[in-house]
């Protein structure tokens, strides 16, 4: 009697059992309800639970945009990186335009690279400048320094060695230094900058460069910036500047415009610049320009004898390896030094960033 008793409790454990699964593995019948209870146990810090629950109505409900973009914040916040990439890359896949997508997609990039590997670097880098009408003019900047980056934002400090050559019977040579600072503070998940400043003692260089540019991150992928360049050679040089940029999956495309002081009063520059990622290093990039400001610093005082110019830029960023990254580039402009007479300029740099301290 007594094992009669316990099949009839063993089967009513069994049936108890059963139903509670099926009253648990049932489908969900308000997505938006389901949606609404994930997202409030997500930020409430219940990220493990508010993952598998948005998995579950993504399963139940593979087209709900909504609970794929919460799904990919969720492994975000986790550090998943990768799979949140994945899952916001597979609702761009079909909705390319969604703005909650690719402004999360542009979160998941910059939260990723926000503890890099790299904390101590050595740099070096090489450029030159050349022309030869009215006369002939090359100008080489060897540069070597080191980077570190700390909790607030990324700094380098730089020694440049500038050496000119000026005519052609007889030549003169003349060699330089120039010591400089920069630093890219993040100030905000929203918000970084750039600031720099940089002085010589001798007669080519500006004897005084500061530059600062603050970034505000908007939506969708866009962001804008606003800036100030400042040079003293024998005269105070002030250029402002203003950009607006925009990420579109692999590609990063800017737009500025720079309005340069000068004694007769400002004039302007826009230069237009597109960039094709190959990976989160490798990138290849184009800048077209016209105008009298360049984009790049004011590296010798007979740069501003510029009246204005067009030019061309083509750059390549490149990781040779875990530790050594490369960027290599060239240039030409039409330039326009006195009213009406033009000159072709050429230029070109290889810039290198190796790793001695790796996280």
């Amino acid at each position: 009697m007594g094992r009669y008793y316990s099949n009839i409790l063993t089967w009513l454990l069994v049936i108890i059992f059963a139903g509670m699964q099926y009253l648990f593995s049932q489908e969900i019948t308000d997505p938006e309800q389901e949606y609404l209870r994930i997202k409030e146990m997500a930020f409430s810090g219940n990220l493990e639970e508010a993952g598998s629950a948005a998995r579950k109505l993504l399963k139940e409900y593979p087209s709900y945009g909504d609970t794929r973009v919460l799904l990919a914040r969720i492994l975000a916040w986790q550090k998943e990186f990768a799979e949140a990439e994945a899952v916001i890359d597979t609702l761009l896949m079909t909705e390319p335009q969604n703005t909650d997508a690719l402004e999360v997609k542009r979160d998941i990039s910059q939260w990723s690279k926000t503890k890099p590997r790299v904390s101590t670097d050595l740099r070096a880098g090489y450029a030159f400048d050349y022309f030869k009408v009215p006369y002939s003019r090359f100008w080489q900047v060897f540069r070597a320094g080191a980077g570190h980056r700390f909790n607030w934002g990324t700094a380098a400090a730089y020694v440049n060695i500038g050496n000119i050559a000026l005519g052609e019977d007889p030549v003169i040579h003349a060699t330089e230094p120039q010591f400089e600072a920069e630093a890219y503070p993040v100030l905000s998940k929203k918000n970084y900058a750039y600031l720099d400043y940089a002085y010589s003692p001798g007669s080519y260089f500006p004897t005084h460069r500061a530059a600062v540019e603050l970034w505000q991150a908007l939506p969708a992928g866009w962001a804008v910036s606003t800036g100030l360049n400042y040079y003293y050679f024998d005269r105070n040089v002030f250029i402002a500047l203003v950009s607006v940029e925009k990420y579109i999956r692999k590609y990063w495309f800017s737009g500025k415009c720079y309005v340069y002081f000068k004694d007769n009063g400002p004039t302007t520059s826009f230069y237009v610049n597109a960039r094709r990622y190959f990976n989160d290093t490798d990138y290849l990039q184009l800048t077209l320009g016209t105008g009298t400001a360049p984009d790049e610093p004011f590296d010798i005082q007979s740069d501003l004898e510029r009246l204005s110019a067009n030019s061309i830029r083509l750059a390549y960023n490149f990781a040779v390896s875990d530790r050594l990254m490369l960027r290599i580039g060239g240039g030409y402009s039409r330039e326009e030094y006195q009213e009406s007479m033009y000159r072709d300029r050429f230029e070109g740099h290889i810039n290198m960033i190796y790793a001695i301290k790796v996280k």
